[in-house]
């Protein structure tokens, strides 16, 4: 949304929280609000919930865009970084989806280039070029070995697209199966590379950003803040699952003696014992 933002646009916020029928909330944020809306930004799976929807929800999302007469942008970001064989769909797959729609892919983090800055927009033909035009003023294009190699790994074989998924997938049952084991019972995502976590009730009080300074200091283990993430995402902090397995037993030992210090765990613990990445 920060591109909207430096564009002028006012922003509103969906809550994508607990308890909440996040379709149902998109659309009546759409039919209330005043101004009309023009456009609705969606990324899916989510940075930073990891949240996950179906095709049915694109189907009603391309839906509701025609009836309201507004567009859509998704975020494909996390296509194949999925788990347990749950597949992402894309809402390019809805029949009449490029009359109202364009989709980004990036391939930062399918085939772990990011800081490359290399990636595409499909969809919608008049919004596609209106981004050719902005960039033809923006930039010069990007340094021509890089596309080359983009080219390359988007032709080449696809079996490093799925190891790299792996890779996340083995952390993330590290990373999952220790905050269980220290009493923290985060949910198991099926997609991206991150854990939202809601903060463990004895310190909710605290905030998202309290919290994360408590584990910083005393667990010697970096999350990020959901409110960081807008208004609603106070109550959880979100790992990344940027770290390979060793480093994310030791960060869950970390964790496991703050929680021992603050009386939520008995005097010792067990760890998890597993072969290193």
């Amino acid at each position: 949304i920060y591109g909207a933002v430096i564009a002028g646009a006012q922003v509103r916020s969906v809550p994508l929280v607990e308890g909440v029928d996040f379709f149902n909330a998109l659309e009546r944020a759409i039919r209330e609000s005043y101004p009309k809306p023009k456009m609705m930004i969606l990324g899916f799976p989510s940075n930073p919930t990891a949240q996950c929807v179906e095709l049915e929800f694109f189907e009603k999302v391309v839906a509701l865009a025609k009836r309201y007469d507004v567009l859509v942008v998704h975020d494909l970001a996390y296509a194949d970084i999925v788990y347990d064989g749950w597949k992402a769909p894309s809402i390019m797959q809805v029949p009449g989806a490029r009359d109202v729609a364009v989709e980004f892919f990036t391939l930062s983090k399918s085939y772990n280039m990011a800081g490359w800055r290399i990636g595409f927009m499909v969809g919608n033909k008049t919004l596609v070029s209106a981004l050719a035009r902005i960039k033809s003023y923006h930039d010069y294009g990007t340094f021509t070995p890089l596309q080359v190699a983009a080219i390359a790994a988007l032709e080449g074989d696809q079996q490093c697209v799925r190891d790299i998924a792996e890779q996340y997938k083995r952390r993330r049952d590290v990373l999952v199966k220790g905050l269980h084991e220290a009493g923290w019972m985060v949910e198991m995502p099926k997609a991206s590379m991150y854990v939202w976590a809601k903060i463990p009730e004895p310190y909710a009080a605290m905030g998202s950003l309290e919290f994360a300074k408590k584990l910083l200091n005393e667990a010697k283990v970096c999350v990020s803040p959901g409110i960081g993430f807008g208004d609603y995402g106070d109550t959880h902090v979100r790992f990344a699952l940027i770290e390979n397995r060793d480093r994310i037993r030791q960060a869950i030992r970390g964790i496991k003696a703050m929680f021992r210090a603050d009386g939520l765990l008995p005097a010792s613990s067990k760890h998890i014992h597993e072969n290193a990445e």
